[in-house]
């Protein structure tokens, strides 16, 4: 049995909203011989006449009216396929996205997004998940629409958008006997430290490269596996920590420490949205990006200043 061909729908609805083959013809631009043979070729695919002609002229059969509201759906979804995607409306959305970021990122970015969400996409619904080494795969197989932070493993392979620039500074408790509003060289050098040590973003190897350039060796006493709870700790213990500068300041607030300058020339680095092809042109995904570059607080979407 030889394939329904998808032109030949076309002329199917056609015949049977106007029951004329020429006024069929002339509403596709095609001729009355094209849509004959079309319709010829329908009546032997469903080994049915289709239309017959009458005292009243061409009229469809049975087979045809019960074929005709399957047909009209095919045609109208295949239309709708020629225009495009629907433009996505963020305020009627249901929709749920998943984000993965750094917990840098749900410090800055999640409460202004949720607050934003609430009042104008109350539909929308968002599953933050940590960044991994796993995550590249998950892009690019659809499992997250969208990845924000520092992860230069994505910088290779996926849309990108900068959305900051960011650079490092050390805190401290402000209850700390032997620091005070300065940080020197010495005391960096002498003090014990708390890293975080996270697997999928960049930030601690970035960091070590350009101490151990610098030839210097922090004294670790303490590694965690995020930055959620250094800033508590550096304030109630007499360990540094080096953190990225929206952190601390963010925390500056929350908890007892002091913003320090470091006594050393750290890089600065650049805190981006990746999303793979396949969401590119989506209106809902793009509808995001959008959201998520323009919610990044003004102390961060300004540059640091340079030292």
């Amino acid at each position: 049995m030889a394939s329904l061909n998808l032109e030949w729908i076309s002329v199917f609805d056609e015949i049977y909203k106007s029951l004329s083959v020429s006024r069929a013809a002339e509403t596709l631009g095609i001729t009355q011989g094209a849509a004959s043979t079309t319709l010829g070729r329908l009546r032997n695919y469903y080994e049915d006449p289709l239309f017959t002609r009458t005292s009243r002229g061409m009229r469809p059969t049975p087979r045809a009216d019960a074929l005709h509201p399957l047909l009209r759906q095919v045609r109208e979804n295949l239309e709708s396929a020629k225009i495009g995607a629907p433009a996505f409306d963020p305020t009627r959305a249901t929709r749920s996205f998943r984000v993965c970021m750094t917990d840098l990122g749900e410090i800055a970015l999640l409460p202004r997004l949720l607050n934003h969400l609430q009042s104008r996409a109350p539909g929308i619904q968002i599953e933050a998940e940590k960044i991994t080494t796993d995550s590249a795969r998950r892009l690019e197989d659809g499992d997250v629409d969208l990845a924000v932070g520092y992860m230069p493993q994505l910088d290779a392979g996926f849309y990108q958008q900068s959305l900051f620039e960011q650079d490092f500074q050390c805190i401290a408790s402000e209850s700390h006997p032997r620091i005070g509003k300065r940080l020197s060289k010495r005391a960096y050098g002498a003090e014990r430290h708390v890293e975080v040590s996270t697997s999928g973003t960049g930030h601690t190897v970035m960091m070590d490269k350009a101490l151990a350039a610098a030839g210097i060796t922090r004294n670790i006493a303490l590694r965690v596996p995020s930055f959620l709870a250094v800033a508590q700790i550096v304030g109630e213990t007499e360990l540094l920590a080096t953190v990225p500068r929206h952190y601390a300041l963010v925390m500056l607030s929350r908890e007892r420490i002091r913003q320090l300058a470091a006594p050393y020339e750290l890089p600065r680095y650049t805190v981006k949205q990746h999303w793979h092809e396949r969401f590119h042109h989506d209106p809902g995904n793009a509808w995001l990006r959008q959201t998520v570059a323009g919610l990044m607080p003004s102390a961060v979407m300004s540059p640091p200043p340079r030292r």
